[in-house]
């Protein structure tokens, strides 16, 4: 019964599954690019300061944390959808690792946010830019393992 409501929803599920995650990938490349300069150029507790907790709080809770659920809810519904995900094949799990890899990424994204908000970020700007290649490679990854599907 389920099966049959997934197999006939599939292309909503399809559709709403990828607009998910264009939103959640936004995000995902957009903080760690604020973080930089929150570190960077901003006075810790000037008002700048409190503009950028702002932002990066607004992104993370009302942009990336709904996409984030929403990519996962999607992405489960395709994967109990008949005939859509061979598990005897290597693709679902190269991107199922590479998911929980994204997945993990947001939340230390989100544990850094609190330390800029606690007044005791220790991460350069120059550690920002280079796990902000992180996501690029885990996307690649993905979409390579979907399209693919090797």
């Amino acid at each position: 019964m389920i099966t049959d409501f997934l197999a006939s929803a599939y292309p909503w599920t399809k559709a709403l599954h990828v607009v998910s995650i264009v939103a959640w990938m936004a995000g995902i490349f957009y903080l760690p690019r604020l973080f930089i300069y929150h570190v960077e150029k901003v006075e810790p507790g000037s008002e700048t300061d409190k503009l950028f907790q702002l932002m990066e709080r607004r992104l993370l809770r009302v942009i990336m944390n709904p996409a984030m659920t929403a990519a996962w809810v999607f992405g489960l519904c395709l994967v109990f959808t008949p005939g859509i995900v061979d598990w005897s094949m290597l693709w679902p799990w190269t991107k199922a690792a590479a998911v929980i890899g994204m997945t993990w990424f947001h939340h230390w994204l989100g544990y850094r946010r609190k330390d800029f908000v606690a007044g005791s970020n220790k991460v350069s700007g120059r550690t920002y830019r280079i796990v902000n290649e992180v996501p690029t490679v885990l996307l690649v990854v993905i979409v390579f393992s979907v399209i693919l599907k090797f």
